[in-house]
C-alpha cells in the first residue's frame, strides 16, 4: 500500500500509526514533494468524487479560490492536484485492488482493510 501524507500533519501521523498497529505494510510518501501520479488521481476522482479528493481547508485551495476550483473541468482539476499535493485531502491511501481512501476515519479504514 502507498500512503501519501504530510509529515507535519497530525492526522497523517495517526493514520500511519494505525496502519503499523494493525500490522499493515505501507510505503509512506511525502505528498508535498511527490504527489500521486495522474493515473492514481483519476482513479481517486472516479471512486471518491471531488469533495472527498480536495483539501478544502488548505492554503493552496484558499489561494486558488473555491470558485476557481469549482469552475475547473476534471482535466484541469487533475492537473492542479498532480502539480500541488497540498490540494489533495490527506492522508491519501492506495489500498489493495487500487481502492483509495482519503482523510483518516479509523472505522472506514477498518472496513476497507479488514
Amino acid at each position: 500500500m502507498k500512503l501519501y501524507s504530510y509529515p507535519r500533519c497530525s492526522t497523517c501521523r495517526k493514520a500511519l500509526a494505525w496502519l503499523q498497529e494493525h500490522g499493515l505494510p505501507v510505503d509512506p510518501i511525502d505528498i508535498t514533494t511527490s504527489p500521486p501520479p495522474l493515473a492514481e488521481l483519476e482513479s481517486a476522482l472516479g471512486q471518491l468524487g471531488r469533495k472527498r479528493l480536495l483539501n478544502t481547508s488548505g492554503q493552496s485551495y484558499r489561494a486558488l479560490g473555491a470558485a476557481t476550483v469549482q469552475a475547473m473541468d476534471d482535466a484541469a482539476l487533475l492537473a492542479a492536484l498532480a502539480a500541488d499535493g497540498k490540494l489533495i485531502k490527506r492522508p491519501f491511501l492506495i489500498a489493495p485492488e487500487n481502492r483509495i481512501l482519503t482523510g483518516f476515519k479509523p472505522e472506514e479504514w477498518q472496513a476497507l482493510l479488514a
